[in-house]
C-alpha cells in the first residue's frame, strides 16, 4: 500500500511501496468446467460425455530451495491444488476394457491386461478380480429388464458417488470423479458438501492412481472444487490432505499434456488463497519452473513439436503455471526471495515476453502473467537482495549528487540528495557502456539491469492489454524508485530509450489503473534531474488534464479517476516542481492552480482526505517559490 504521509521527505518512498504490491492475487479469472455425461447408474456409470473445458486459474509457482526437481527425496506433504485445464476431454469409450470389439457380455474381459490404456488398469486390486462385466454391465442391462424401478437410470445420491471413488474398477472411479466435477459446477453448496463427506481426500488419493483416465477425472473434479474465492475452505482442505505434493508428483511424472494443463489449473486456483501461497512456493515452485515454465518458454532451445494441438495445450499449461506463480509472487518478502533465487525462472519469463514482442501473443494472458510476476519480483530489490545491500553509505553519498540546479539552495531533507546525474565519473548517463558490468546479465541480475528497460517500453508502446500495461509501468516504477545505483541507471536508460514520451502518452488512456501506474512511474523517473526537466516541459499539460475539476471538457473522464489515481498525479506534480522553478511556472501556465485549489477546497465532499492533502501539498510547494507568488496571484 502507499505511504500515508506524502510529506516532501517521503513522497518518493510512497511510490516505491505502492508500486510494488500489484493486485495480482485477485485479478485472475479461474474458470470451472462442467463434465457433461449421463448420470451414472446406481452401480456405476458406463458412459461419460465430454468433460468441460477446464478452468483457468491463477497459479503461482513456488521455489523450494532444497527440493530437487527430479526426485521425490522427502515425502512431500501433499497439498491439494486445482487445475484449470482446457479440455478435460477424457471420454471413456464403452469398450475400453474389452479385449476387442467382439468381446461379448457372456465372456467379459478375460484379457484385462490388454486394455487400451497405457498403464495397468487397476490401481489397488490384486490379480483376482471378478470380470468387470459382472459388476459393471450386469446391473445396467440385466437388472433393468428384471425391475426397472430398482435399477433404472437415476441420479445417484452424493454419498454413493463419493463411495464410488474407492471402487475396485478404475472406470467406476473415473466416472464417479467426472460426475462430481459435473455436480459441483457453479454450486458452492455441493462443493462444501463434498468436502464434508470426505470427497477431497479420496480425490487427492486418486492422483497417485496408475491410470491416466483416473488422473484426468480427479484433477477435473478438484479444479472445480477449489475454484472461486468462496471455496477457500476447500482449498485449505486439499492442502491439509497432502494435495499440493500429490499434484506436484503427478506433474513431475505425467507426459500427458492435458493432465499437465489440468494440474497446473488446480494449482492456479489454489494460489489465489493467501494461506496457500507459501506452501505452493515450498512444494511446487521448483517443479513448475523446471518442468513447465523453462521447457514451455522455449528459453533453453527445447522446441516443442509443431503439432498445433500440442502447442495449444502447451500454451495453456504455460498460462496456468505463470498464473499460479503470479498469485504467489504477491505473498511477501520471503516469497519474492525464493522466486528470485529460483534458477532459470527470471530468464524464462523474460524470454516469453521477448518472444511475444511484435506478435499477436503480446496481448495474451501468459505475457500478462509474466510481466506481473516480474513487476512483483522488482519490488524492493535494493532492500531485499545481496547486491542491493552491498552498497556502503559512502558509495550511496557519491551516487546522490546533492547540487540540484542550484536554483533552490536550501536543502530539503532527502529531496536534496535525490538529484542524480551531475557527476560524470561514477555515474552512467545512458550513453556508452555501463561502468561496472562487463558480462551480459543473467538470472536475478536481469531484473534490474538497464537492458530490461527496452522490452518493458516495447510492451508499453505496442500492447493493448491494460493489465499488461499496468504491470510493465509498475515494473519500471519499482525499478526507478530510490537511490540504488541500478535505479539511477534505470532512470537514465528510460530517457535514452525514448521511454518518457511513451509513458506520457499513456496518461491519455481511458483506464484508471494504467494512468495511476504510469503517473507513479513518471514520478520516480523525475528523481533524475534531466528527466524532471523533460517531464516538466512535455508532460505537464497531460498531468494537469487528468486532474478533476475546472470546467474541464474531459470532466466525465476525470470523474471516473479513482482517488488513488488523482493522488498519484498530485504526487507526480509535487515531485516534478520540487527544486525546479521552471516546472512550477509550467504548472501554473497549464491551469494547474485552479484545479488544485478546487480539489483542496472540496474538503472531502467530492474527494477523500488523502486526495485533498496531496493537492494541498503541491500548492504548498509552489508557494515556496517566492519569486512566483505574483504570477500565482494573477
Amino acid at each position: 500500500g502507499s505511504r500515508a504521509s506524502y510529506s516532501s521527505q517521503h513522497s518518493h518512498l510512497g511510490s516505491e511501496l505502492r508500486a510494488l504490491q500489484s493486485p495480482e492475487h485477485h485479478i485472475d479469472p479461474i474458470y470451472e468446467d462442467r463434465v457433461y455425461q449421463k448420470p451414472p447408474m446406481r452401480s456405476l456409470s458406463q458412459s461419460q460425455g465430454d468433460p468441460l473445458q477446464p478452468a483457468h486459474t491463477g497459479t503461482y509457482r513456488t521455489s523450494t530451495a532444497p527440493s530437487s526437481p527430479g526426485v521425490d527425496s522427502v515425502p512431500l506433504q501433499r497439498t491439494g491444488s486445482q487445475h484449470g485445464t482446457q479440455n478435460a476431454t477424457a471420454t471413456f469409450q464403452r469398450a475400453s476394457y474389452a479385449a476387442g470389439p467382439a468381446a461379448s457380455y457372456a465372456d467379459p474381459y478375460r484379457q484385462l491386461q490388454y486394455c487400451p490404456s497405457v498403464e495397468s488398469p487397476y490401481s489397488k486390486s490384486g490379480p483376482a478380480i471378478p470380470p468387470e462385466g459382472t459388476l459393471a454391465r450386469s446391473p445396467s442391462i440385466d437388472s433393468i429388464q428384471k425391475d426397472p424401478r430398482e435399477f433404472g437410470w437415476r441420479d445417484p445420491e452424493l454419498p454413493e458417488v463419493i463411495q464410488m471413488l474407492q471402487h475396485q474398477f478404475p472406470s467406476v472411479q473415473s466416472n464417479a470423479a467426472a460426475y462430481l466435477q459435473h455436480l459441483c459446477f457453479g454450486d458452492n453448496k455441493i462443493k462444501a458438501e463434498i468436502r464434508r463427506q470426505g470427497g477431497i481426500q479420496l480425490l487427492v488419493d486418486l492422483l497417485d492412481h496408475r491410470m491416466t483416465e483416473v488422473h484426468r477425472s480427479a484433477c477435473g473434479a478438484l479444479r472445480n472444487l477449489v475454484y472461486g474465492k468462496a471455496n477457500d475452505d476447500n482449498k485449505i482442505a486439499l492442502k491439509n490432505c497432502g494435495g499440493i505434493p500429490a499434484l506436484v508428483r503427478l506433474l513431475r511424472k505425467t507426459t500427458d499434456l492435458e493432465i499437465r494443463e489440468l494440474v497446473t489449473g488446480v494449482l492456479w486456483n489454489l494460489s489465489s488463497c493467501d494461506a496457500l501461497k507459501m506452501p505452493i512456493i515450498q512444494d511446487a515452485l521448483a517443479v513448475l519452473t523446471n518442468a513447465v515454465i523453462i521447457p514451455h518458454s522455449g528459453w533453453e532451445n527445447s522446441p516443442l513439436q509443431d503439432d498445433h494441438k500440442i502447442q495449444l495445450h502447451s500454451s495453456q499449461v504455460l498460462r496456468n503455471a505463470t498464473g499460479c506463480l503470479r498469485n504467489v509472487s504477491s505473498a511477501g518478502e520471503e516469497a519474492r526471495r525464493r522466486m528470485r533465487e529460483c534458477d532459470g525462472l527470471t530468464d524464462a519469463l523474460l524470454y516469453v515476453i521477448q518472444s511475444a514482442l511484435g506478435s499477436s501473443e503480446i496481448d495474451s494472458k501468459t505475457v500478462e502473467n509474466c510481466v506481473c510476476i516480474l513487476r512483483n519480483l522488482s519490488y524492493r530489490l535494493a532492500a531485499e537482495t545481496s547486491q542491493g545491500q552491498q552498497m556502503g553509505t559512502d558509495e550511496l553519498d557519491g551516487l546522490l549528487c546533492g547540487d540540484a540546479n542550484g536554483k533552490d539552495t536550501e536543502s530539503s531533507g532527502c529531496w536534496g540528495k535525490k538529484k542524480k546525474k551531475k557527476k560524470s565519473q561514477d555515474q552512467w548517463d545512458g550513453v556508452g557502456p555501463l561502468p561496472d558490468c562487463a558480462e551480459p546479465p543473467k538470472g536475478i541480475q536481469m531484473l534490474w539491469h538497464p537492458s530490461i528497460v527496452k522490452p518493458y517500453l516495447t510492451l508499453l508502446s505496442e500492447c493493448s492489454n491494460p493489465d499488461t500495461l499496468e504491470g510493465a509501468a509498475g515494473a519500471l516504477q519499482n525499478l526507478a524508485a530510490g537511490s540504488w545505483k541500478w535505479s539511477v541507471y534505470i532512470r537514465a536508460a528510460v530517457r535514452k530509450e525514448k521511454g518518457l514520451p511513451i509513458l506520457v502518452e499513456l496518461l491519455r488512456i481511458d483506464n484508471d489503473r494504467v494512468v495511476c501506474a504510469v503517473a507513479t512511474a513518471l514520478r520516480n523517473m523525475a528523481l533524475d534531474v534531466r528527466n524532471k526537466e523533460l517531464i516538466g516541459k512535455y508532460a505537464m499539460r497531460d498531468l494537469v488534464h487528468r486532474l478533476p475539476g475546472a470546467n474541464n471538457s474531459n470532466s466525465s473522464a476525470s470523474k471516473a479517476m479513482s482517488d488513488d489515481t488523482v493522488t498519484a498525479i498530485c504526487c507526480t506534480l509535487h515531485e516534478v516542481i520540487t527544486k525546479n522553478m521552471e516546472n512550477a511556472k509550467a504548472l501554473r501556465d497549464a491551469g494547474g492552480i485552479e484545479k488544485l485549489v478546487g480539489i483542496s477546497k472540496s474538503k472531502g465532499d467530492k474527494h477523500s482526505p488523502k486526495v485533498v492533502k496531496a493537492a494541498s501539498q503541491v500548492l504548498n510547494s509552489m508557494w515556496q517559490y517566492r519569486d512566483l507568488r505574483s504570477l500565482y496571484k494573477k
